[in-house]
């Protein structure tokens, strides 16, 4: 049975770090118009109001007023959430901070001289990360490991048999997903494959940071793999510098990396891993479709896709903020039942969703990269490209209910035709999928009945150092 273990358990032990910064928004700072009207009187109505669909409510009215160009109404909206947002008030509270910084910031293109926060630094100044402290990160909440763990247990199987194997990574938890899989390679009953990673050197200039190059980590994989005694190589794709000063994804010349040569060897089972990944490129020119495709030309044999179950690609601003409240609410309640409100640990990972926030919120065209696609949506796009999907079998759900067993009793996991779905009191929030071109549907098939009978698949305790 596949067991994925906490990557803190893997020899790392995460470091707190200080997080000073505050949401305040001084009265004083706005255009605050003291005459009474409708919507004052209204707002105000909203004041020391903690329930989240007044803060929804508050949020609509200045994302309309802001489309409107109303900047005085978006003023008076933001002053009352203000007076209701804390940073270290409840999941309701803290989320709405971080949605009055997104609108300020916003706001600040059009009005950029009255509206100001005060105290700390700024909210979106990271320290990278030890790659320590990245593990105790992605531990904190299945957010991560729901969709290493459902993926490694697809490729497990879809490599049965396979004497080397290439994987393509492409990730922005830089390589955390491996040592695990790795380690289940090495107890094959016959005997670990070849294995060899390639990831881009470019990636979407988003959370989590590392304060490592990748070429480190990867000197940190290989080293594992030896210890584990599976052949292993490790190489990192260069994208030309140019490409590499963008953060945009819609100027990564994807059909450059695909074509590198010896990136695809006949001798080599590949492999395609897309975690949290899709999301960044537009569907401009129709990019993720033409990716899709390249992907699909190299006939991988299995590709591995785990995103956010959410739609934020609306051009509409108000249906943006509503759909991200709703959705990001999750990780914030989530954390409560854990990490007490003064929490480094805690402040800084929702300093990461505050990232994302303001990216969806704050910025409009190529500027706004978080373009996230519902995995109902993303499936269908994926049979329209011609891919069929790889069912998920009873082993995967019991090692990813093993995995939710370690975490808060809210945590819950559910089949939805294609995919599985990682749910926080039955909202999806992480969806993962397998998918396969045609010509490998008899080979994958077949390991899933082969892998059922005879899994090397254990408990796995990993030292990753």
């Amino acid at each position: 049975m596949y067991r994925s273990q906490p990557i803190s358990q893997i020899d790392m032990k995460a470091e707190l770090r200080a997080n000073s910064s505050s949401t305040s928004l001084s009265n004083s700072t706005i255009c605050y118009n003291s005459h009474q009207n409708p919507l004052s009187v209204a707002l105000k109505g909203c004041l020391g109001n903690l329930d989240g669909a007044c803060i929804e409510k508050l949020l609509l009215h200045c994302a309309n007023a802001l489309e409107n160009s109303d900047i005085n109404s978006a003023q008076q909206v933001m002053w009352v959430l203000n007076n209701v947002a804390s940073s270290s008030g409840d999941p309701n509270q803290r989320l709405a901070s971080w949605f009055l910084r997104a609108l300020v910031s916003r706001a600040s293109r059009v009005c950029p001289t009255p509206m100001s926060f005060n105290g700390g630094r700024s909210a979106f100044q990271r320290r990278r990360m030890s790659v320590t402290e990245l593990a105790g990160y992605v531990d904190l909440i299945p957010w991560h490991r729901f969709g290493f763990c459902a993926s490694n247990s697809a490729i497990f199987k879809a490599v049965l048999g396979c004497a080397k194997v290439h994987i393509l990574d492409f990730s922005i938890t830089h390589c955390m997903q491996w040592p695990t899989l790795i380690d289940a390679l090495a107890k094959r009953p016959e005997g670990p494959p070849s294995l060899r990673i390639s990831v881009p050197s470019w990636r979407p200039s988003v959370p989590p940071f590392l304060n490592v190059l990748t070429e480190e980590v990867g000197l940190r994989l290989t080293n594992f793999a030896n210890f584990r005694n599976v052949p292993f190589e490790f190489n990192v794709i260069e994208v030309s510098p140019s490409l590499q000063e963008s953060s945009n994804s819609s100027n990564f010349n994807y059909e450059f990396l695909l074509t590198q040569t010896n990136l695809v060897r006949k001798d080599e089972a590949l492999v395609i891993n897309c975690q949290n990944w899709l999301r960044y490129m537009p569907d401009i020119a129709l990019s993720k479709d033409s990716f899709l495709e390249l992907i699909k030309s190299l006939n991988p044999r299995i590709l591995t896709i785990v995103d956010e179950d959410c739609d934020l690609g609306s051009s509409s601003l108000a249906s943006r903020i509503t759909t991200c409240f709703n959705f990001l609410w999750i990780p914030f309640d989530a954390l409560e039942t854990f990490l007490p409100k003064d929490s480094c640990q805690r402040m800084e990972y929702e300093s990461d969703i505050g990232h994302k926030i303001e990216n969806i919120i704050a910025f409009e065209g190529r500027e706004r990269i978080e373009r996230l696609e519902s995995g109902a949506k993303f499936s269908q796009r994926m049979k329209n490209l011609g891919f069929f999907s790889v069912p998920f079998g009873e082993d995967t759900v019991s090692e990813v209910k093993f995995l939710l067993d370690e975490h808060a009793s809210g945590w819950g996991m559910k089949s939805e035709d294609d995919m599985i779905v990682l749910t926080w009191k039955g909202h999806n929030s992480v969806y993962a999928t397998a998918w396969f071109s045609y010509g490998f549907e008899y080979q994958i098939l077949d390991n899933h009945h082969a892998e059922a009978k005879n899994s090397s698949l254990d408990t796995l305790r990993t030292p990753y150092n």
